[in-house]
């Protein structure tokens, strides 16, 4: 295997790199960010028999995390979740504080977000059959932190964890991916540029 075979592929731009500027242009993403991701939240359906809502936050988590980058993502949700620890009530249902039952997904969003915006800057996110396994690898971060979260919060079984913080997700969770997959290579068609 040769030495070039090895190196981690370099840092590509992602889409909120085409927009000029730079300190002032980052404040203003990640300050937007959370308020987009915040709005999202309020988009919530509660489901019966689980205390997780289904919200659009997840949609919102996956674009900002492959739009920003990795470093702008992880600030961008770092804001909302401390935002809405201190008592801004923008999580779901107008939610906040880290009490709720639902608040380790919150914690998988920071990760998740992180990992989509690393793999947009390593180019996943230019066509659909690379942005699809990133989005999904984003997906499951979130439940490898939301689930454990629910299962200490709410005293559940694993078995019950699944039942409520999964199992109702999946299709709704499949189709934020998918979508959010199919829109990063539409965008970046639109920008007209093939880094």
């Amino acid at each position: 295997m040769s030495q070039a075979a090895t190196l981690p592929r370099p840092r590509t731009p992602v889409l909120a790199d085409l927009i000029p500027g730079a300190l002032a242009r980052d404040i203003l993403l990640v300050a937007g960010g959370a308020g987009f991701i915040g709005l999202l939240a309020q988009v919530a359906i509660l489901i019966p028999g689980t205390p997780v809502p289904i919200t659009g936050q997840t949609l919102g988590v996956l674009l900002i995390g492959a739009a920003f980058g990795m470093r702008r993502a992880a600030a961008t949700v770092a804001v909302y979740a401390a935002v809405g620890i201190a008592g801004v009530p923008w999580f779901a249902h107008g939610g906040s504080g880290y009490a709720s039952a639902s608040f380790g997904y919150i914690i998988g969003f920071l990760v998740a977000a992180t990992a989509a915006g690393w793999l947009a800057e390593r180019g996943a996110d230019r066509t659909i059959l690379k942005s699809l396994p990133a989005m999904l690898t984003a997906e499951v971060l979130i439940y490898a932190f939301g689930l454990p979260w629910l299962a200490v919060a709410t005293g559940l079984s694993f078995s019950e964890t699944i039942l409520q913080g999964l199992v109702p997700f999946l299709l709704g969770d499949a189709v934020k991916a998918a979508l959010a997959a199919g829109l990063l290579p539409v965008a970046w068609a639109l920008t007209g540029r093939r880094e």
